[in-house]
């Protein structure tokens, strides 16, 4: 199944600018192979600019971004589009939609002019609609459904594109919390079964507990990286968000737990 190649994605000094502002400035990044990585920090730090860099959506101006060793900017889109899938922030579909269609849309890259649909699309739609928990809706168009729901059949169709290469802008900024808790684990058993995720996450606690890697953002820059235990500290939220707190250790997972949170001037 081609859910089981893996695929390598790195940034080399790479300098992202929105026309004469520069967001983000000399960033080097390389994703863990088949783990899941999160992206945190505070809103406008560039969170969602270095997604769109490693994505291929944002061309750096300095710098490269190199996908299995070769320049994303110089691979064909298609050959781009079979390693790495990107769930962006806000997702727009033609109206009437259904989600039976969205999902279609993920095997594109796997498609040429004269291919027949297969056996094996027809088997990844069905495990992404199973796996996103949208087979009751597949007959719904999109514009009728909440946004939670919404947000799920999106991710069934990143999910059918069978890429080894995962990028999601907020995943969960739409969902009440069970979906979103089912969410992350749907994240979970993706890189279970070999893929690299990156997450734009502004959930710190979360991102403790589903990620196994994190890039902590500030004004652009890459202040920390590691695994949440070993980063993420008193003094690292306090620098992110302007917050005191206390912390503790999940007694069921060993993860960071943020307790206590209090403004820095109480």
């Amino acid at each position: 199944m081609s859910h089981t190649k893996t695929a390598t994605l790195k940034a080399e000094s790479i300098t992202l600018a929105h026309r004469q502002f520069i967001v983000a400035e000399n960033l080097s990044l390389s994703l863990p192979t088949g783990k899941v990585t999160a992206i945190v920090g505070p809103n406008g730090c560039g969170k969602s600019t270095l997604l769109n860099g490693l994505a291929r959506i944002h061309a750096p101006r300095e710098g490269s971004v190199l996908l299995d060793g070769k320049d994303i900017h110089r691979l064909p889109s298609k050959e781009v589009a079979r390693k790495l899938a990107l769930l962006p922030q806000d997702n727009t579909a033609p109206e009437g939609l259904t989600v039976a269609d969205l999902v279609r849309f993920g095997r594109q890259p796997h498609q040429g002019w004269m291919t027949q649909w297969s056996k094996e699309d027809q088997q990844a739609i069905n495990q992404a609609v199973l796996a996103a928990d949208v087979a009751d809706l597949s007959g719904r168009a999109l514009d009728t459904l909440s946004g939670g729901q919404r947000q799920r059949a999106w991710i069934a169709m990143a999910v059918a594109q069978q890429t080894p290469l995962l990028l999601l802008d907020e995943p969960t900024s739409a969902l009440d919390l069970g979906h979103q808790i089912e969410v992350f684990e749907l994240i979970r058993a993706l890189s279970r079964q070999g893929k690299t995720i990156a997450m734009v996450v502004h959930d710190l606690v979360n991102a403790c507990r589903y990620a196994d890697h994190m890039v902590a953002m500030k004004s652009g820059t890459i202040i920390e990286e590691g695994t949440p235990a070993d980063i993420v500290t008193p003094e690292l939220v306090k620098e992110l968000y302007g917050v005191h707190c206390d912390l503790l250790q999940d007694p069921a997972t060993g993860c960071p737990l943020l307790a206590n949170l209090r403004p820095c001037n109480s």
